[in-house]
């Protein structure tokens, strides 16, 4: 099994999961690339994460109402467990680009309602799911449509459709946030009985004709008496639309690009690379599964290795399928799903209507320790069953310093870092003296100095890589 594919598979996995063991990438590279692809793609052939199993734990979690910050745990606990990677990828995906908050919404409930939206539609048609977000009771009071009538238009939902879901400051005017705002008219919210002992009842979506202006409309050089879902055609219909959803995909999956606000002025990092994004986007019909395809597929999306700094998520999920012992719900969960809050990264509760800044803007003194910090605990920890595994592996390269060095890079990614970072690498694994791997002292055997050069390598600047 060469090198290349196995440091492939584990791109792959980064990108389209949350990583991978080297055991499962072994299997993943037998099983081979464009299968594997195959199989990230079809989520309804695995079986579903049995959410009802964190609910026996945690009942209170059903409705969690505002639960001091952690109404994301059923979330994060899905994620550790799931057996379909790409489709809680893709939840994350666009939980950053339709960003939504308890901040506003002060209701985790439909928040997650959301979330369960994305998961159900992800792979499928963006207009579809475009149609879903627009009658979404959390985005229609998050961006205030409940208070958008016939007589008194609020702009607030039409104006971020075009700017930061569909096309990006630059390709419309004032004019047609005002229309794209009237088409909206009567996209409501039902009015719902007060909470009950076990939290609050849900909001339901409502049109309300008598509330919605009928009126003529011209939206983007078209005129007629528009409603939203035709708003939403006329806005898939232009390119300027395909190019700015590739540019979101391409930033997520391929390569960091700069922040959103910027791409009116700053162009791709790869336009060729997003142009055929935004091809595959039209050929497709906004077929989201049929893109995902051709991008994994591509010349490009394999060469873009380690050109994402991690979000906090993957970095605090990947953590955890690696090292394992982490499937049952338990009051560590609580925590773990605090610490990708202390890295920068509130599920749920993004900071604005923009998400989160990414890329580099991940990085700062506080985060980069809270990062490492938590995976270098994870990773010295003898008892979980992950860590035992990747042990083994590093044992079967034998007790010479630059060895376990080396194997201790290859487990861990494959990493190719700089030689003199592998150099420091290697003169403290002498420092430690001999690697006796019949010693199982704690703290002082092969082991445990293995854990420690491990920690290390989890520092590294190319480890905060994906």
């Amino acid at each position: 099994m060469s090198d290349e594919k196995i440091a492939l598979m584990a791109h792959l996995m980064r990108r389209a999961g949350f990583g991978a063991s080297r055991d499962e990438l072994e299997r993943r590279v037998e099983f081979g690339y464009e299968a594997t692809v195959e199989e990230l793609l079809s989520p309804e052939d695995q079986e579903p994460v049995d959410i009802y199993e964190f609910l026996r734990y945690y009942p209170l979690w059903w409705k969690p109402g505002t639960m001091g910050g952690l109404g994301h745990a059923p979330w994060v606990w899905r994620m550790i467990n799931t057996k379909a990677p790409l489709q809680e990828k893709l939840c994350l995906f666009y939980h950053q680009l339709f960003a939504t908050g308890v901040s506003k919404v002060d209701h985790y409930d439909e928040i997650a309602d959301m979330v369960d939206t994305f998961r159900e539609k992800c792979l499928g048609n963006y207009k579809e799911l475009l149609m879903s977000v627009a009658k979404s009771p959390a985005m229609i009071f998050w961006l205030d449509n409940h208070e958008n009538h016939a007589n008194s238009v609020n702009e607030n939902w039409g104006r971020e459709l075009l700017e930061l879901f569909t096309m990006g400051v630059g390709n419309y005017t004032e004019t047609d946030v005002r229309e794209c705002s009237r088409a909206f008219t009567g996209w409501t919210l039902k009015h719902k009985l007060p909470r009950f002992h076990m939290g609050r009842w849900d909001w339901e979506f409502e049109f309300r004709p008598e509330d919605h202006d009928p009126g003529e409309k011209t939206f983007l050089g078209h005129t007629g008496d528009f409603d939203g879902e035709e708003i939403i055609d006329i806005i898939l219909s232009k390119p300027e639309t395909a190019a700015f959803i590739a540019r979101h995909l391409y930033s997520f999956f391929v390569a960091d690009e700069p922040q959103v606000p910027a791409w009116s002025v700053t162009p791709p990092n790869d336009p060729e690379a997003v142009q055929a994004i935004a091809d595959a986007l039209i050929e497709s019909d906004y077929h989201i599964g049929a893109v995902l395809q051709m991008v994994f597929n591509s010349r490009f999306f394999k060469e873009a290795r380690f050109k994402r700094v991690k979000n906090p998520t993957e970095v605090v999920v990947g953590t955890l399928r690696l090292v394992g012992d982490a499937e049952r719900p338990m009051p560590e969960t609580m925590d773990w799903a605090s610490q990708i809050g202390f890295m920068g990264q509130e599920l749920l509760n993004p900071p604005s209507v923009e998400g989160w800044h990414s890329g580099i803007e991940w990085i700062n003194s506080g985060t980069l320790m809270k990062r490492t910090n938590f995976i270098a605990e994870m990773i010295s920890d003898l008892s979980r069953p992950g860590v035992v595994k990747i042990i083994e592996r590093v044992k079967s390269a034998g007790r010479a310093p630059e060895d376990v060095v080396d194997a201790c890079l290859d487990v861990m990614g494959p990493l190719d870092i700089p030689a003199e970072s592998r150099l420091e690498l290697v003169d403290h694994a002498r420092d430690l003296g001999e690697f006796d791997w019949d010693d199982d002292r704690p703290g002082q055997g092969g082991a445990a100095k293995a854990t420690e050069i491990l920690q290390l390598v989890v520092s590294l600047r190319e480890y905060q890589l994906s």
